[in-house]
């Protein structure tokens, strides 16, 4: 779905997380990002993603990766999310979708043979120089830390 990919430069985002604090690329200048979009929060293949990351953060941390959550959830499921499995990473509440937009992560989806709008599951690792160092579409959600940190 998204048109970026290795090597492009990210996109100059800006998004408020569930507590109302604003991040940009610029905030995370010299740092490795992980930028994770997922459909809706609290659902079933969204919630073993973020758990996987969460139980996994240490080793993020330890390789000096910050992540990022991204849906278009309202700020108040983003924090009722983040709560209830102690994610200890902001979720931006993109309901204007100008991050997921930014990084051309929405549209045309197939659901039990519907076809609606909606995030593409998309994981965007960004360098300390703000350059995209992998795009990962083809998300496990269960094993998501071992496609990003290939160790």
């Amino acid at each position: 779905m998204t048109t970026l990919k290795k090597g492009d430069k990210a996109p100059d985002f800006s998004g408020t997380d569930q507590d109302g604090k604003q991040h940009t690329l610029a905030d995370y200048k010299g740092k490795k990002l992980v930028v994770f979009f997922y459909p809706k929060a609290d659902t079933p293949g969204c919630t073993a993603e973020a758990c996987d990351l969460r139980d996994n953060y240490h080793r993020f941390r330890a390789q000096g990766y910050e992540l990022l959550g991204v849906s278009a959830d309202s700020a108040k499921k983003q924090a009722k999310f983040r709560e209830k499995y102690t994610l200890p990473f902001p979720l931006i509440a993109d309901e204007d979708k100008n991050v997921i937009n930014a990084f051309g992560v929405w549209g045309p989806k197939k659901f039990m043979g519907k076809i609606f709008d909606g995030i593409h599951r998309t994981t965007f690792v960004i360098n300390e120089e703000g350059s995209i160092e992998d795009v990962i579409t083809d998300v496990k959600t269960k094993e998501h830390t071992s496609q990003i940190l290939k160790d």
